[in-house]
């Protein structure tokens, strides 16, 4: 790693629920979540809606007809928090279920009281 890049920080289970993803998935965010880690924004993030501007991302990956998604957080300068990492089940719409946008809400708020602890 050379200085310039931020380190990923993974919270909750996102690393192990990441790591439950096919290889190409696997190796798709990977590489999306480096060119975060580089200061830039991979072509396949977008931001989430509804979560202030730009800070956390969604990354959708399709593979075998399946979805997969990973949401991570670039607000702070120290380093890149995953966030969150799920196969999308259901077929109806392309809308993030609730109870994944409320675990994102909850992990969320975890990064704000790691961040304050580190600014302390």
């Amino acid at each position: 790693m050379t200085g310039s890049e931020r380190p990923l920080v993974w919270v909750g289970s996102s690393r192990r629920d990441l790591r439950r993803f096919p290889r190409a998935v696997r190796r798709d965010v990977g590489q999306a979540l480096y060119t975060a880690q580089q200061g830039e924004t991979d072509p396949s993030a977008k931001p989430l809606r509804g979560f202030g501007g730009g800070s956390v991302l969604e990354l959708i990956a399709e593979h075998h007809g399946d979805t997969w998604r990973t949401f991570y957080m670039v607000r702070y300068a120290e380093a890149i928090y995953v966030l969150h990492a799920f196969q999308k089940k259901s077929k109806r719409g392309i809308a993030t279920p609730k109870k994944d946008i409320d675990l994102i809400h909850r992990r969320l708020a975890e990064v704000e009281r790691i961040h304050r602890e580190r600014q302390n």
